[in-house]
């Protein structure tokens, strides 16, 4: 059958657990008679608090699953006596259960690609070893993927199991061997972990190919009035202009509104991204103290509240919400609470953070924002959210002036009809949730590889920096990467300078393309430690 929107995640939420539980029900009770049947027609796993469920899902509906543990005594312990005396010497085994898909979906790539996902995940954690009770009826199956039998079958008549388990070996030969049956599928790329232009769905690249139409159409006028309507719907902003630009245009926008208000402002700034709001200000002739940090270093609410106190002249405030140069996240809620106490205007970058993390514009002055990072569109359009109508302006100049874009429903000039069909696709993809869950698993799978990542879990999901070891160069390492296929960050002077590469998980993106990176670089940075 063709699906829809077909996506693999990491189960976490309440309907996706219960889609489990009658999945389970379904597969190990009505088909495979292992379970007595119950009214609910629900069955909840005895480790289901220590699965990790990676499930397939059609839209909302959970339509396979997989469940993984890492956590002894397993279910064959149980099942086998002295399990470990059938495993190779020194094996670091976990233990795959519950492999279901609902029977619609067989005759698709759904299992091939929930085995991928699983066999990335484990590659990714160091596991060397996947143990698995085999149902009968499927072990040819396992066995072409790799799986061996050993021991006795286990269970009861109709619902028999053979112990089987596959090797880091075959591990890699099977990731290998399901990458190249999904590029049959469809054609190869790279994997993009850029922070933009960002990996694009092939929805988006659909609507993005559609013939151009003129700007000044009635059905490209509409587009744009549905488009800016979700954006404020998907940030609680009251405006949003759209223009022909970059993130940096809507910077420049935001900063010629910040030039018609009175008093001077505060800049935060302890990264690449806050310094350049600086450079902004400075190019505005903008008067301004600054809160500036070391790279990093994290600036308090406590500090800018103390700054606030001490000069009553501070009418503004401008700040990124994300630091794409470290990941950092500000904590926008405390920022709103405080300026909206000391009567400042907030003003926020939040050209990375939109689309990544649940963001909150109410009560932020302005903001920017741009298609081609945590929106999931291409480049080359630059939003600015406002909470107040804005007027033209002939002090400033036409195509920075944000009351032209008001007064005009954001078209007061030509505009791009694909990349605003884009964005609006892209729009409907956005799922922050997902984005989340696979930024903070990748950064705990991260960590269990040894790398260092700048942060914690406070940091953006969509951003994990890792600084290397001095004696291995981020430039090789990326230029490395790049020839395997995998693009991360790297080519900016401020990450050379530092020996840093970046994994943006920015656009359409799994954490199985995650854990295939990730076996990738572990490989390379292997490789470059031999020879030093």
């Amino acid at each position: 059958m063709e699906q829809r929107k077909l996506t693999y995640r990491i189960a976490s939420e309440p309907d996706e657990m219960n889609q489990i539980h009658q999945l389970n029900y379904e597969t190990f009770v009505e088909e495979i008679p292992q379970h007595q049947q119950n009214q609910d027609r629900r069955l909840v796993d005895k480790f289901d608090q220590e699965n990790i469920y990676i499930i397939a899902k059609d839209g909302e509906e959970v339509v396979g699953m997989i469940a993984l543990r890492i956590t002894r005594p397993f279910s064959l312990d149980q099942k086998l006596d002295d399990l470990d005396r059938y495993l190779p010497e020194g094996a670091k085994p976990c233990e795959v259960r519950l492999l279901s898909v609902k029977k619609s979906y067989r005759r698709t790539l759904v299992f091939y690609q929930l085995v991928n996902e699983l066999v990335s995940y484990c590659l990714a954690a160091d596991f060397d070893l996947a143990l698995i009770s085999g149902t009968d009826r499927q072990i040819k199956l396992y066995k072409r993927i790799g799986f061996e039998p050993f021991g006795d079958m286990v269970g009861t008549e109709g619902a028999m199991f053979q112990p089987m388990y596959l090797t880091k070996a075959k591990f890699e030969t099977t990731s290998i061997a399901f990458s190249k049956m999904m590029q049959r599928k469809s054609p190869a790329k790279p994997l993009n972990f850029l922070p933009g232009p960002v990996a694009i769905h092939r929805e988006v690249e659909a609507a993005f190919g559609q013939p151009a139409i003129s700007h000044r159409s009635e059905a490209f006028i509409e587009e744009m009035k549905t488009v800016r309507h979700k954006l404020c719907t998907l940030v609680n902003a009251e405006h949003a202009g759209i223009a022909v630009g970059t993130g940096t245009m809507a910077n420049d926008l935001v900063a010629a509104q910040i030039r018609k208000l009175p008093g001077k402002g505060l800049i935060l700034a302890n990264g690449e991204f806050g310094y350049r709001l600086i450079d902004h200000a400075t190019r505005f002739d903008l008067p301004f103290e600054t809160l500036a940090k070391s790279w990093n270093d994290p600036i308090s609410i406590q500090e800018v509240e103390h700054l606030l106190k001490l000069d009553r002249d501070i009418t503004w405030l401008w700040t990124v919400h994300c630091e794409t140069s470290t990941g950092a996240l500000y904590d926008l809620d405390s920022l709103k609470a405080l300026t909206k106490s000391h009567g400042v205007k907030l003003c926020v970058d939040a050209c990375s953070s939109v689309g990544i993390v649940p963001v909150d514009l109410k009560g932020v002055h302005l903001a920017s924002n741009v298609s081609g990072k945590g929106l999931g569109a291409y480049p080359g359009l630059a939003v600015v959210f406002h909470q107040e109508p804005v007027w033209p302006d002939t002090s400033i100049p036409r195509y920075l002036d944000l009351g032209q874009y008001a007064v005009a429903d954001s078209i007061p000039y030509t505009h791009s009809s694909n990349l605003v069909a884009a964005l609006h696709t892209a729009l409907n993809r956005i799922d922050l949730d997902t984005r989340q869950q696979t930024g903070h698993a990748a950064r705990e799978m991260l960590g269990n590889a040894g790398f260092t990542v700048l942060g914690d879990n406070s940091y953006s999901p969509g951003i994990l920096t890792i600084p290397l070891p001095a004696l291995i160069s981020s430039d090789e390492i990326g230029t490395q990467l790049k020839e395997e296929g995998i693009i991360v960050s790297y080519e900016s002077d401020y990450l050379l300078e530092r020996n840093w590469i970046q994994f943006a998980l920015m656009g359409e993106l799994t954490l199985a393309d995650f854990g295939n990176a990730l076996a990738v670089l572990r490989k390379t940075i292997r490789r470059k430690a031999e020879l030093v």
